[in-house]
């Protein structure tokens, strides 16, 4: 893929990597705060435990997302089935995936046209470490949550 900015998903090209990882990973940008926020939101909700996370900044972004790409990625992306998918399109596959309301909430916000939601996305996303801060460091997953973080 050549341009993030009019693109919504990333191939991923091996199926050796793909195959090595979960088929759902929550990659999110490790030393935002709203990020991790996000974050324990999503690991109190997802009661079946399916979703993995991985910061940005780690080796498996590095794994499934090419440099050239990951650079301009801000906050969040999803990786699911062999795709990795970011902004208001990644957040829509968390929110379905998470099942119950959520599917409601991800098929509502669908609806909304991606240039639109990606406008409200890349707002939110210019004043994220203003409002929410920025950590020196990622995020470390308490033991508990332990099995559920790659790097």
């Amino acid at each position: 893929m050549s341009d993030t900015s009019t693109q919504s998903v990333i191939k991923v090209s091996s199926e050796e990597t793909a195959s090595a990882l979960s088929d759902r990973i929550v990659l999110f940008d490790g030393v935002c705060g709203f990020c991790n926020h996000t974050v324990d939101f999503l690991l109190r909700r997802d009661t079946a435990e399916s979703l993995r996370f991985a910061p940005l900044q780690g080796k498996t972004a590095a794994r499934l997302i090419p440099a050239e790409v990951r650079d301009r990625l801000d906050t969040i992306a999803y990786y699911r089935q062999g795709q990795v998918f970011y902004r208001t399109a990644a957040i829509v596959r968390i929110l379905q995936d998470l099942g119950g309301v959520w599917v409601v909430a991800g098929t509502l916000l669908w609806v909304v046209p991606g240039p639109l939601r990606d406008i409200g996305y890349r707002c939110v996303s210019a004043v994220r470490y203003r409002l929410f801060g920025k950590h020196e460091s990622c995020r470390m997953p308490t033991p508990e949550e332990r099995d559920r973080f790659l790097e």
